[in-house]
């Protein structure tokens, strides 16, 4: 097994956006355990705003050491429409932070982290940039990427090197599609010339790899696939591409084409493709014209801590049934109100509570209120710290009804919380739950039913959390480092063969 990974990454925690961020984490963390020696580069502005536990599904790291920023869990005020909203941060908590983030990763053995002073942008809308100012208090690796500063120190036509490497990365830009921020918002969470940034951090990510030592090259998303293509054409080490997302499951069929090409060049490009689904690996093969040989699914974990997991659950009269993540289109957030509807047409004592932002969230809102449901749908925004582990307390049903999930970490979280979970079967965690009750997204009828039926059935709703909670002790992040590190020795295997013949 390979001992030295370039690991190429948008974010990590303590700001991290969704499941990429979660995913980096759980599997370096397993990867560490493992003696594998990784170098993680990401940019200094990380998608923002918060820190772990917050926007969206932020749910492995240790959420509870970071500062609260705001009350435990509550209804927000009535003034902010009924969504929560985030409070200016001190400077003391912004010091606070800086401490965690050293903190944390002062726990990693094997694992170095390069912070890039690339000035991207969020990579999501909802959010404020505060990585930069965490950043400028914490001594980055300054002396490893002392040069990347200077003038040019990326994309310099002189260098004839990096770019030819950044040439063959990157496909051509087309000015009309070089901003996505012209895009309808219902179709990306992204915003900003996110293909921009992705070129620059492909300029110091040759740098990077110039003074690291390394034998394969890890990339994840999109986002770091010009900079895996660079690096790989620069130093001829080989590079597998981590597929979490797709445009496919962003944007559904009308993908943004420059995206697409870039994904496309990304997963041709590399030796491996490593999808985290059967899923995901399918829309890679018909999808992108990638070989079916050339996939390996190596599924997302949880990390699994008994101790840690739960609060003390809140005695409340309601049952509680819970939308946890971002509020897009993928995500499916309509047939979550119209199941609940149906669910308040048989059923009084029900409260619906989604946990989460994002550019959908005012339809979604406005969608309940013309159902006359909105006193039974409360919107919390996006939660950290605390506000995670107690909502989970409060939790009969978690219910993630995504039109397209490529794996979906959080019925995981859910179900190491002794939370039954209902998962749409168009995901890719539904082809390794048994434990889970599973329904077509777009069946809100079926989806209500059995809805009601874990409710009302209290041996139904014990079962399926008893056999859970057994059964995602098995989905682990150390599984998923051994199948991560059984493809680098796949990638590694053919060039031992070219050095001894």
């Amino acid at each position: 097994m390979p001992r030295r990974v370039l690991m190429l990454g948008w974010e990590f925690p303590p700001f991290i956006t969704g499941g990429l961020g979660t995913a980096c984490y759980g599997l370096v963390k397993a990867m560490d355990r493992a003696g594998m020696r990784t170098t993680f580069v990401l940019p200094k502005s990380v998608p923002s705003g918060t820190v772990e536990g917050a926007p969206k599904v932020s749910l492995v790291s240790p959420a509870s050491e970071l500062p609260e920023m705001r009350p435990e869990f509550e209804a927000p005020p009535a003034e902010t429409g009924g969504v929560a909203t985030e409070r200016p941060r001190s400077e003391e908590s912004v010091q606070r932070v800086v401490e965690i983030v050293r903190e944390m990763r002062s726990r990693f053995r094997n694992v170095s982290f390069v912070d890039l002073p690339v000035d991207v942008a969020s990579v999501y809308k909802e959010q404020e940039a505060v990585w930069s100012r965490v950043v400028e208090e914490l001594d980055v690796d300054e002396r490893r990427i002392e040069t990347l500063v200077r003038a040019g120190a990326f994309g310099d036509p002189t260098r004839i090197d990096d770019a030819s490497a950044l040439q063959t990365a990157m496909p051509e830009r087309d000015p009309a599609a070089a901003t996505m921020g012209s895009r309808d918002a219902s179709s990306s969470d992204y915003s900003g010339d996110m293909v921009g940034q992705a070129h620059a951090y492909a300029g110091f990510c040759l740098e990077v790899a110039k003074r690291t030592d390394f034998d394969v090259v890890h990339a994840h998303d999109w986002l770091t696939y010009p900079a895996g293509l660079a690096v790989s054409r620069l130093t001829g080490k080989p590079l597998v591409v981590h597929v979490h997302s797709t445009e496919f499951d962003r944007s559904g069929e009308h993908v943004n084409q420059q995206l697409y090409n870039i994904e496309r060049r990304g997963m041709h490009g590399a030796m491996k493709v490593v999808a985290v689904s059967q899923l995901t690996k399918n829309t890679c093969v018909a999808r992108y014209g990638v070989a079916d040989s050339k996939v390996e699914v190596v599924y997302n974990g949880v990390e699994f801590d008994p101790v840690e997991r739960g609060v003390p659950v809140i005695e409340n009269k309601d049952k509680i049934v819970l939308y946890f993540g971002r509020i897009t289109m993928q995500k499916g957030p309509e047939y979550f109100v119209q199941a609940a509807k149906r669910v308040l047409d048989v059923m009084e004592d029900v409260k619906f509570v989604v946990a989460g932002s994002g550019d959908l969230a005012s339809n979604m809102i406005e969608m309940a209120a013309e159902m006359g449901i909105g006193h039974k749908v409360l919107f919390t925004g996006f939660l950290r710290g605390n506000d995670i582990k107690r909502v989970f307390g409060l939790a009969d049903l978690y219910v993630m009804p995504s039109v397209s999930e490529p794996f979906g970490i959080a019925p995981l979280e859910a179900m190491s919380h002794d939370v039954p979970a209902l998962i749409s079967k168009s995901s890719g965690v539904s082809e390794v739950l048994t434990h889970a009750l599973k329904v077509d997204f777009w069946d809100v009828e079926e989806m209500a039913n059995k809805i009601v039926a874990v409710l009302r059935r209290p041996p139904l709703r014990k079962a399926l959390r008893d056999n859970g909670r057994f059964e995602v002790r098995a989905l682990t992040w150390d599984g998923a480092a051994i199948r991560c590190g059984q493809v680098y020795d796949s990638v590694l295997e053919p060039r031992s063969e070219e050095h001894t013949s």
